[in-house]
């Protein structure tokens, strides 16, 4: 197996701490927003073979294994981040895999450079994800009821929400969630940054429920993705607990530390909560208009003691093993690519010790035993 060096992204919503005190190092006080672990092409881990596309390009097979080559390509299909947000992140929704494809053709074909800030396709994959959390995290995720997100909008006492109000009782569930969703973010922007205003000095005014709103609206004055947020439902995970977040779903990571399992895509649609460009037309084709329950998610232990966050997608698996002081060695050894990430204690894979933030990377078949005290992340694929 190989032990991975891994590079750390300085996205602005980052914490300057969360990481370095994983890691067990000092603050170099920058934002620290995530590290990453696998082949995406935008940051590969490094091993002692060269980096980890170099690896499993020089033999997809020996490195992946024939059934994961045979049903995802000659490619590592998921990236395993350490995410740390100190500022929430943008307000967004993910493609599903027909979407991405089409999305990325018509761009291909429109000439739209990959890197041009109005593009929305950087590849033509799907990009389903799952966050586990490490620390107490908040987030948002999936449509509130319509009633329920007028209760919390009209409780604000801002009469040109008044509007969306009347929307969201007086329309069936799919068409009250659209025309909002539409209309905030096609209000006129001198209007709209008002009405955030207001909304704003209500929710630091009653705190409670309105108090995350309040947060955001603190790191993103005027931005429509403040009221847009009251649409979702909150989350508040405790350590250990997780959320998939399949096609769609519009959701935002408000703040917390905790690991982070996705599609290998750059694939995202923006709703708010960001300068960067917020494609409407395109952001309404692809999210889901449906009232839904977040579904926190909690690991399924199995005799073996391997942890399992069930989701229903085969390009990644994430599980956990949480080894006690004088408990026995555990076999890890699969016929799939794994990356095997400490978050607490210290745990020994193969020859390799690893510290909290520590990962190697085990080739398809190859021998994978875990000691020692402490607490292993497990990310595979299903074939």
């Amino acid at each position: 197996m190989d032990r991975l060096d891994n590079t750390v992204r300085p996205y602005a919503w980052g914490s300057p701490t969360a990481i370095p005190h994983l890691l067990g190092v000092e603050p170099t006080g920058e934002p620290q927003a995530e590290m990453w672990m696998g082949a995406h092409p935008g940051a590969p881990s490094r091993t002692a073979r060269g980096t980890l596309v170099d690896v499993i390009d020089a033999d997809p097979e020996r490195e992946l294994g024939a059934g994961a080559v045979a049903k995802f390509g000659p490619r590592l299909p998921f990236l395993l981040k350490i995410l740390a947000a100190g500022a929430p992140l943008s307000l967004q929704v993910h493609p599903d895999l027909a979407q991405a494809a089409e999305g990325y053709a018509d761009e291909e074909r429109r000439g739209i450079p990959v890197d041009a800030p109005h593009r929305n396709y950087k590849d033509a994959n799907h990009k389903p994800e799952l966050i586990c959390a490490l620390t107490e995290f908040d987030g948002l995720c999936g449509f509130r009821d319509p009633v329920r997100a007028a209760d919390l909008i009209d409780g604000l006492g801002v009469a040109s929400l008044k509007p969306y109000v009347d929307l969201l009782h007086g329309q069936p569930e799919e068409a009250a969630l659209r025309e909002v969703l539409t209309a905030i973010l096609t209000a006129d922007p001198q209007k709209m940054a008002h009405t955030v205003a207001e909304a704003a000095a209500a929710c630091a005014r009653l705190g409670g429920d309105y108090a995350p709103y309040a947060d955001l609206a603190q790191h993103y004055p005027g931005d429509p993705g403040v009221i847009a947020a009251m649409l979702l439902n909150h989350v508040r995970l405790q350590p250990g607990e997780a959320l998939f977040l399949g096609a769609g779903i519009p959701h935002a990571y408000i703040s917390g530390l905790g690991v982070e399992i996705m599609a290998n895509s750059d694939n995202v649609l923006r709703c708010g909560l960001t300068p960067k460009h917020v494609d409407v037309p395109e952001l309404l084709r692809v999210v889901r208009f449906e009232a839904s329950d977040p579904g926190v998610l909690r690991p399924e232990a199995s005799p073996a003691g391997e942890e399992v966050y069930d989701t229903p997608i085969d390009e990644f698996r994430l599980s956990r093993y949480v080894l006690p002081e004088g408990g026995t060695a555990r076999d890890l050894t699969l016929g799939t690519p794994q990356i095997l990430l400490c978050t607490a204690g210290s745990v020994r894979a193969g020859e390799h010790e690893l510290n909290p933030g520590q990962s190697v990377f085990v080739p398809a078949g190859e021998k994978a035993e875990i000691s020692g005290t402490g607490t292993i992340f497990r990310a595979t694929v299903i074939v």
